[in-house]
């Protein structure tokens, strides 16, 4: 069986209201699935990063030593948590879950995601959750990774996506995030599905939060997965 393999983050298994299971036929890696006729395997985790993407083909043994070498084809679903914008370094952002004890993390916590959109927009959204050159390192090496262990498989990036609502409260890093995966796609030989087409016009019927998508894009993301995929993949 073909079987398409798609690195991600929450937006492949949340739906316009709640996180939902990963076989969920209306969620996109589903949908361009079913339109393929390809199984699905899905690596991905909320708030993954293009170098969260890495780390999983590296370092996670079932990523590598399964869903790739039985993979026909890649889709690359990270970039859109890069792209949003940031209140902290990502460094220090990600290491509360280390801070001790459980309740000073849990006031941490708390008090950041309370104070973070205000600083997004004190800032206007100048600094990324990961900054563009880092992205575009960590494609690179997954994409050379790739090609060294299954040379010639097809490889697909999806474009970053819209956002809007409370929590990232600036849209500043958007649109010079797409030039860019545009410029890195045409580089390295990468198909590039442009989102903001999908998107962009149905990001009021979205979830509330302002990021996660309906069932709608979710089907018209699928779609058009599945109609790239077609045209880079002789086994499609």
């Amino acid at each position: 069986m073909t079987r398409l393999l798609l690195l991600a983050d929450s937006l492949a298994f949340h739906g316009p209201r709640e996180v939902v299971a990963p076989s969920d036929p209306r969620l996109y890696p589903q949908v361009a699935g079913q339109s393929l006729g390809m199984a699905v395997d899905l690596a991905a985790r909320p708030g993954w990063t293009a170098r969260d993407a890495w780390w999983s083909i590296t370092r996670d043994p079932v990523v590598w030593g399964e869903y790739l070498p039985r993979a026909s084809v890649v889709v690359l679903g990270v970039g859109q948590m890069d792209q949003l914008p940031a209140a902290l370094p990502t460094w220090l952002r990600e290491s509360i879950p280390y801070v001790r004890s459980g309740d000073v993390r849990r006031r941490l916590r708390k008090a950041v995601v309370a104070a973070s959109p205000h600083i997004i927009r004190a800032t206007d959204g100048r600094m990324r959750q990961l900054p563009q050159s880092v992205t575009d390192r960590y494609l690179t090496r997954i994409v050379d990774g790739i090609r060294y262990l299954r040379p010639g498989l097809p490889v697909v990036l999806l474009g970053p996506a819209p956002w809007t609502g409370p929590i990232y409260p600036s849209q500043r890093p958007h649109t010079a995030a797409v030039e860019a995966g545009r410029r890195w796609a045409l580089r390295h030989d990468v198909a590039f599905i442009e989102m903001d087409p999908i998107v962009g016009p149905r990001l009021a019927t979205c979830n509330p939060d302002g990021m996660h998508w309906s069932w709608e894009v979710h089907r018209l993301v699928g779609e058009a997965i599945a109609t790239v995929v077609r045209r880079v993949s002789p086994l499609s």
